[in-house]
């Protein structure tokens, strides 16, 4: 039969990216302590294509996916970024893999445990044979207004924030270095359950340790510039603010390798 996808195409306008989004698949991820969390994530996959092709062949990303295990790994993830560029024939690739991890978590008082999820993505990039990794995660934390504690004579408003940090590795990194090294910089982090003296607690540690999305940020990046295993980052702090009706936000980039 004619295949429609792999004719010409007289416009001779290259597509930077193209494939499919939001496809769900089992993932296996391996954590800090040796236990495999088993979970499912959305993908996003993508290739370049070039001027003189009509079209991509979308059903070749879905075979790539369930061509390995039933389960994929961070192993696996890395195999299929060079696969998915080979087998449709580009010299880019991209794929994205989103999914929950969750860490055990005890009070900081009662020790009692409960889970805490966290956003995390892998993100593989394939440029003429050379792939790069980067790890995104999404950590939610408590921040205090320094400001609102300042002027006030008695309390200080707080709120939930999101902090998002996407590193480019050059050695190897356990997304729980990530999540520690974010939950040491805020005004406190936050857990699943908490008795009395937990809520003491974290209430009157974030009162202690009161933090602008700006100190957020910069605090985080200078961990990060200390760290030789990671190449590039960007530090996103977005603090959902519980006495206005937008949020309060601020983002830091940098290349470490200077490109």
């Amino acid at each position: 039969m004619a295949d429609v996808q792999a004719s010409a195409d007289s416009r001779h306008i290259a597509i930077d990216r193209v494939g499919i989004k939001d496809i769900r698949h089992p993932v296996r991820i391996q954590d800090r302590s040796g236990h495999d969390q088993h979970t499912v994530a959305t993908f996003n996959m993508y290739v370049h294509l070039p001027q003189d092709f009509k079209g991509t062949h979308m059903s070749r990303f879905v075979a790539i996916l369930n061509n390995h295990e039933p389960e994929i790994s961070v192993a696996t993830f890395k195999d299929m970024l060079a696969e998915m560029a080979e087998r449709l024939e580009s010299r880019a690739g991209h794929i994205e893999m989103r999914f929950p991890f969750f860490i055990k978590k005890q009070a900081p008082i009662t020790g009692v445990a409960s889970l805490l999820d966290y956003d995390v993505t892998f993100i593989g990039e394939v440029q003429q044979g050379v792939a790069s990794l980067s790890v995104r995660v999404v950590v939610p934390v408590t921040s205090l207004c320094p400001c609102s504690k300042e002027i006030s004579a008695y309390g200080a408003h707080n709120q939930r924030s999101h902090v998002t940090v996407t590193v480019r590795t050059r050695g190897f990194l356990w997304v729980e270095e990530l999540i520690d090294l974010v939950e040491s910089q805020a005004s406190c982090e936050l857990y699943g359950l908490l008795k009395r003296a937990d809520e003491k607690y974290v209430t009157e540690h974030a009162y202690n340790n009161p933090k602008f999305v700006e100190d957020t940020v910069r605090d985080i990046a200078g961990l990060l510039n200390q760290d030789d295993r990671v190449a590039a980052y960007v530090v996103e702090s977005e603090n959902f603010e519980s006495i206005h009706n937008h949020s309060a936000y601020a983002m830091i980039e940098r290349d470490k390798d200077g490109f």
